[in-house]
């Protein structure tokens, strides 16, 4: 526990923008810790540094708000995600087509899921 405390401090010191609440992360919905969580996974485990990471997810802010993004806060933990799937690819941990087939997966298990329940993957969303 101590060094997961410790992992999201260097994260928070590290990387800008993430949303706190005093010294924590804060998110607005379950899918941003998520993608909060595993970020912090993969740098703990050795696959990227924190300065990698804000190097990228930088870089991919930047194009965002080029390409006419709001900038406000809002679309923060989509950055992360964009990241997060950008640095899995290029360090061969999923292929690209990997993680579409998965993106599509998830879209087609949400759509029959009703609300409020948990989503889960069934062979037949991979179809």
């Amino acid at each position: 526990m101590a060094s997961e405390i410790e992992a999201v401090r260097r994260a928070l010191e590290t990387v800008p923008g993430i949303p706190c609440a005093g010294e924590a992360p804060v998110f607005a919905e379950p899918w941003q810790a998520q993608a909060f969580a595993m970020a912090l996974t993969l740098q703990q485990r050795g696959v990227f540094s924190w300065n990698e990471w804000a190097d990228e997810l930088g870089n991919q802010i930047k194009t965002a708000i080029a390409q006419g993004d709001p900038d406000d806060g809002t679309t923060y933990y989509r950055h992360w995600l964009a990241t997060l799937e950008r640095l899995v690819a290029r360090k061969g941990i999923a292929s690209p087509e990997t993680l579409d087939r998965y993106y599509h997966a998830w879209d087609h298990a949400a759509d029959r899921t009703p609300h409020g329940q948990t989503i889960e993957l069934k062979a037949d969303d991979f179809r």
